[in-house]
């Protein structure tokens, strides 16, 4: 997609009125922050290589990218997280669109959290993962696909929870005093974490590495980076849901 494609210079701004942005101002932008939808797109490809080539998520995203920066108006020192989450949230809602996992999938996915949980009651403990297979019968492989499944669904809920979050501050226009109070419910959810956990998240949400590229950092398997991420996303979203 050319971005001189995408762009309609007479809109209305979230605010009111019409763009601030000079003729070209947008391309212009779309251009500076290409990099970060290259970025995005690598960090998602676990999730959308089954349904989405690279290319279909660079235009998506880049779509994400114009919408956001046209509710945002000029850029400025915060705008780099917030187009971060509008670009994911661009890609995740045409993976759901598209029903990126098949409902045989979803089933035996439901059926295999079935068993784990059945375990942990058995076991009084968290089961270890050579326990799970003997237990389930997975083998190997279906068990990483199935952690790996599991991780991605998890990060879409925290991308839903945090941009419906900043959707909230430009649609009632709160001013600067709401933004921060998210922004410190973030910071203490993410208190609530494990050390291992705030890592986890830290490297995905702030410095963009993908779950494959946190594995080979933390020098850990796949499998158990993809643990890790959804231990540490289903506590965040826990204590953001039970204070919202």
């Amino acid at each position: 997609m050319n971005a001189t494609c995408a762009i309609d210079s007479d809109y209305s701004s979230p605010h009111g009125g019409h763009s601030v942005f000079a003729p070209g101002a947008e391309q212009r932008w779309l251009l500076q922050y290409l990099p970060l939808v290259k970025r995005i797109v690598s960090q998602l490809s676990l999730q959308a290589n089954q349904v989405l080539d690279r290319e279909d998520m660079e235009q998506i995203g880049l779509m994400g990218l114009l919408e956001g920066l046209r509710r945002y108006g000029t850029p400025d020192e915060h705008f780099g997280r917030f187009a971060a989450l509008r670009i994911r949230g661009a890609i995740l809602d045409e993976l759901r669109r598209q029903d990126w996992r098949p409902r045989q999938v979803r089933q035996q996915a439901h059926k295999v959290r079935d068993d784990i949980r059945k375990l942990a009651r058995q076991l009084g403990r968290a089961p270890l993962d050579e326990e799970i297979l003997a237990f389930t019968g997975l083998v190997e492989k279906d068990y990483q696909e199935f952690l790996r499944a599991e991780s991605c669904e998890a990060i879409e809920s925290l991308d839903e929870l945090l941009q419906n979050g900043h959707e909230g501050f430009l649609e009632a226009a709160v001013g600067i005093e709401e933004r921060v109070f998210k922004e410190r419910l973030l910071e203490q959810a993410l208190s609530q974490l494990s050390e291992r956990e705030r890592l986890v998240l830290t490297l995905y949400y702030q410095h963009e590495l993908s779950l494959k590229e946190i594995a080979l950092v933390l020098e850990l398997s796949d499998a158990r980076v993809c643990q890790i991420s959804k231990q540490a996303i289903d506590k965040a979203c826990r204590y953001l849901t039970e204070r919202a």
